[in-house]
């Protein structure tokens, strides 16, 4: 059996797909006119026994099992894709299976992530890394949301799989573009030289600026030549932390890992926006009743589960009571009035952001930021500083302040309310 073929690479895609699904066994044939292997000549099946049937049937119709003018083969799928590997002598990137980037492209791009992040990625791919993470970064309120991909390839062929990402909310100042953290120690292999390891988001420089033992520094820059230095440790000890690094260099980062199924479930926005304590609104859930729709937010006043994660309050909808757009029209919201800018702004509250609406505030117009607050079926709006504003204030109708709230006591535990 000649298995040398220009398509042992498009075939080999195709073994790694049928094994994917569960089809591990494949039929072949290889015709006088036509001896070159090509994609079109397989036949897969689940089971050896049906494999076999479907040979044999084909060795009655003119086919002899691997003789005669018109040979059929029966072979396990991981056994001819080595066959094929070492007879063709491919390369990783040869063997990549390009229809699987191209599907890992959309699932990124359909949940948000960066063009670069979708780049390094292939990059990755292309070079055959059986396991690898990308970060990613999203501006926060304060600071910025950490993204940490990881990506894994699968153990049955070369198919890459995207199961899930981590948040991290990164309170400090956001860094200029080209800068990193990076931990300088001594370099005890080359007196009188550094170490220098660099880090893109600022818990990881953290963690491994702690776990030093010696003489070490916390900076961050473009280079160890061009930096500012955040925190220091001396004979392991740390004597020094930058005054608007304290808070951040102290506090436990809040983390929370999203689980993605093909491409479906949080997108990198919601997932940001959720670690910041805000909510979000998904219409594709399932549960052993089937699919709903609930706007979720992270407890993070209860104790994180097992896997350290924060579990999560749902306000299912309709059945919770909170209607976002009658909520909107309560209020004097300059945008609800063109269909176009009102849809863009209810999707955008939907994705637990906190867009700009224009208002009158002493009979002038003045820009707030709003974000959904489901628990109490209210918004609640912020100056652009992020200093909060009573929501009453802008009301169509003042006199229904009293039935917008539900007694003093739960004003008392809404999340700003008069403004906390």
């Amino acid at each position: 059996m000649n298995l040398e073929t220009s398509y042992a690479a498009a075939i080999i895609r195709m073994l790694q797909d049928a094994q994917d699904v569960g089809l591990p066994y494949a039929v072949f044939e290889m015709r006088p006119a036509d001896m070159e292997l090509q994609p079109h000549q397989f036949d897969f099946f689940e089971t050896l026994g049906a494999a076999l049937d479907h040979w044999e049937a084909k060795a009655g119709f003119s086919y002899l099992p691997g003789e005669a003018e018109h040979p059929v083969y029966y072979r396990q799928v991981d056994q001819l894709i080595e066959e094929l590997n070492q007879v063709n002598q491919l390369t990783k990137q040869e063997v990549m299976n390009y229809n699987n980037l191209e599907n890992l492209k959309d699932e990124l791009t359909k949940l948000r992530f960066s063009n670069k992040t979708i780049d390094a990625m292939q990059q990755q791919m292309e070079k055959g890394v059986p396991e690898f993470s990308l970060n990613d970064k999203i501006k926060g309120t304060k600071g910025q949301v950490d993204l940490t991909l990881h990506f894994k390839q699968s153990g049955q062929s070369e198919n890459y799989y995207f199961n899930k990402f981590e948040a991290t909310l990164n309170t400090a100042k956001s860094l200029e573009e080209g800068q990193k953290y990076m931990v300088i120690s001594p370099n005890e292999n080359a007196p009188g030289k550094n170490f220098s390891k660099s880090f893109e988001h600022m818990h990881e420089a953290i963690s491994f600026f702690k776990e030093q033992k010696g003489d070490s520094v916390l900076v961050a820059g473009k280079d160890a030549a061009h930096k500012t230095e955040l925190a220091k440790m001396e004979k392991g000890k740390i004597n020094y932390v930058a005054k608007d690094f304290q808070v951040p260099f102290r506090s436990p980062a809040k983390t929370q890992t999203f689980f993605v199924e093909r491409g479906k479930g949080f997108t990198a926005e919601q997932g940001a926006n959720l670690i910041q304590g805000r909510a979000v609104y998904r219409d594709d859930l399932v549960n052993a009743a089937g699919e709903y729709k609930a706007w979720i937010k992270l407890d993070m006043d209860s104790p994180k589960d097992r896997y350290q994660n924060y579990t999560t309050n749902q306000y299912h909808v309709p059945t919770y009571g909170f209607d976002l757009e009658k909520v909107l029209d309560k209020f004097q919201i300059k945008e609800l009035n063109d269909p176009a800018k009102k849809e863009a702004l209810v999707e955008s509250l939907q994705n637990g952001n906190r867009p700009t609406i224009t208002t009158l505030k002493d009979g002038q117009e003045v820009k707030l930021n709003i974000e959904a607050v489901p628990r109490y079926s209210q918004i609640n709006m912020f100056q652009e500083n992020g200093k909060p504003e009573k929501r009453e204030q802008f009301l169509k109708e003042p006199s229904l302040n009293n039935n917008l709230n539900v007694g003093k006591a739960k004003e008392k535990e809404q999340e700003q309310g008069m403004g906390v």
